[in-house]
């Protein structure tokens, strides 16, 4: 974290190093497989905590945020598909189409606000129920409620792949697991309203 500060210059140069290379490999995954890929996977450096930011926005826009545009732009003039980019935390000017996991309890992640200001830019993928909380140590009811709640959020016109927040945990209970599973069954299916209970 003191390499930001102390030596920023050496962050950029590996960033353009990896970029570059992460550039030459989406040439070579187009030429193999072209549009049978629907989503490709940009960035699994998390840029975000629960609680915030592990940087300050403008160190991110100065430091990180050209690699990735970069990378984003290329799959959009090349490509018909679309980006997938990981962070936990509180991310859509680089280009990414599509965020996860969708942590509602984190800073600034609540689901009615995410949908209301960047439903129309990008897919939540994720955000289904907490995996921290309600599935590891919620009743199957309360399982049933969160997922359904979720999906009547992120769901209606489109731009939602339901999925917990995060991996489900070892010794989360096999009935809350099911009782997810049924309820996206239930009332997963398009169309969705928002009304829809």
């Amino acid at each position: 974290m003191t390499a930001h500060i102390t030596r920023p210059d050496y962050i950029k140069a590996v960033f353009e190093r990896q970029t570059a290379r992460a550039i030459e490999n989406l040439e070579l995954y187009r030429q193999a497989v072209g549009d049978k890929v629907v989503a490709i996977y940009i960035s699994g450096t998390d840029f975000g905590t629960q609680r915030g930011e592990f940087i300050s926005p403008d160190m991110y826009r100065e430091l990180y945020f050209p690699f990735h545009k970069r990378m984003n732009d290329w799959v959009h003039q090349h490509t018909n598909w679309k980006t997938f980019y990981h962070c936990c935390g509180s991310f859509i000017a680089a280009g990414v189409d599509i965020l996860n996991p969708v942590q509602c309890s984190a800073a600034n992640m609540e689901p009615e606000r995410l949908k209301r200001e960047f439903g129309d830019r990008l897919v939540f993928w994720g955000g289904g129920v907490d995996t921290q909380k309600t599935l590891p140590f919620g009743t199957p009811e309360e399982v049933r409620a969160e997922v359904a709640e979720r999906i009547r959020i992120f769901a209606p016109g489109g731009g939602y792949v339901f999925n917990p927040v995060h991996n489900i945990q070892a010794k989360t209970p096999v009935e809350n697991v099911l009782a997810m599973f049924e309820t996206v069954k239930e009332v997963g299916r398009y169309p969705i309203a928002n009304d829809s209970r």
